[in-house]
Order: structure tokens, then sequence, then C-alpha cells
């Protein structure tokens, strides 16, 4: 009886040659991954590891069917760097990179101008990273990828009204916290 199993031979699952492979996926929508982490975390290395990690998820399981994978591929890439920067705060380190002498990203700005920018960046991105998920993307889509509320209620399967209501209460709570922010600073 034992024989008679392994003599079988194993049926290979049906192929769907019209599904894209995961390394085709990968090269057309890589750079939107990548471009939709930095802008969260501001950070290239950081930015990597989030395109990293999306694309290992995706090949722990097959693809999904979706409407639109870029809109799917860059909320996913989003999503990954806001965890990225809620784990950051959980357990606060500094990156060896972030001790170099940065360049400036605007070479017109004064020293200490520059300084205070660069302050204000990480302070908006570690807010951010405290919002609830659904919020944080929101925002990203709106204030890091300039998307209209229109657009991002069809990224996320909302209504326009929703998006506006989330962006109008983000703000306010991230107005309050940049203003207890900012009498720290005095």
């Amino acid at each position: 009886m034992a024989e008679e199993k392994r003599s079988k031979p194993l049926a290979a699952a049906p192929i769907d040659l019209a599904a894209p492979s995961l390394e085709s996926v990968f090269q057309r929508h890589a750079g939107v991954v990548y471009r939709a982490a930095y802008r969260v975390t501001g950070n290239a290395a950081d930015s990597e590891d989030v395109l990293q990690t999306v694309f290992l998820r995706l090949a722990r399981r097959s693809l999904p069917e979706v409407e639109s994978m870029e809109s799917y591929l860059y909320r996913a890439g989003v999503n990954a760097a806001l965890d990225l920067m809620r784990s950051r705060q959980a357990s606060p380190g500094v990156p060896l990179e972030e001790m170099e002498p940065a360049v400036l990203e605007d070479s017109s700005l004064s020293p200490d101008r520059a300084h205070t920018a660069s302050e204000l960046r990480e302070w908006l991105r570690a807010t951010v990273a405290r919002l609830s998920p659904r919020a944080a993307e929101i925002f990203a889509l709106r204030f890091y990828e300039d998307r209209d509320n229109g657009e991002i209620a069809r990224l996320i399967g909302t209504t326009e009204g929703t998006v506006a209501v989330t962006l109008h209460r983000t703000r306010e709570r991230i107005h309050k916290e940049f203003l207890a922010y900012t009498r720290g600073q005095s």
C-alpha cells in the first residue's frame, strides 16, 4: 500500500502564465516603494530596508490580486516605513550614519537654520509615526506625496469626506504637539 502511494507521480499545480512574477513586480515597482519609504523615513538605508521588507513579505506569500499593484505596493511601503519609525521610538538608538556630519539639503541655509530644519524634519517624522496607522498613511499621502483627497480616498478605499476629516484632525493634533515642542525648546 505504501509502495502504491510512492509510485504515483505528484501532480504539479497549474501555473498561471498571465500572473506577473515577483521579479517583474519588483523591477516595475521597486522605485515606488523606495520613494514612499524615503519620504517617511528621510533615510536611504532605512528606505532600502523597507523595500526589502515589503518584497520579502510578498515572497513569503503569493502576489495579491489587486486592482492597482502600484497603489498596493505604495501603501505597503508607507506602512512598513511607519512601522520602522514606530519601532525606533520604542527603542531609540542613533544609527552611525547620523553621527557623521550630514550634507545640507539646502546650501542657502545658514548652519544653525539647517540644523533647526533637520530637527524639525525629525520631529515631524517621529510625530507622524505616533499617529494611528490610517491617519499616518493619509497624512503621508497628502503631505509627503502631494496626493489630493479624491486620489487618497481611492487609494485607501474610503470617502473624500473621511480623508478630509482625518486630515483636519491630524493637522490639529500635529499643530498642538508642535506648539508644545516649541515651548519646550525655548
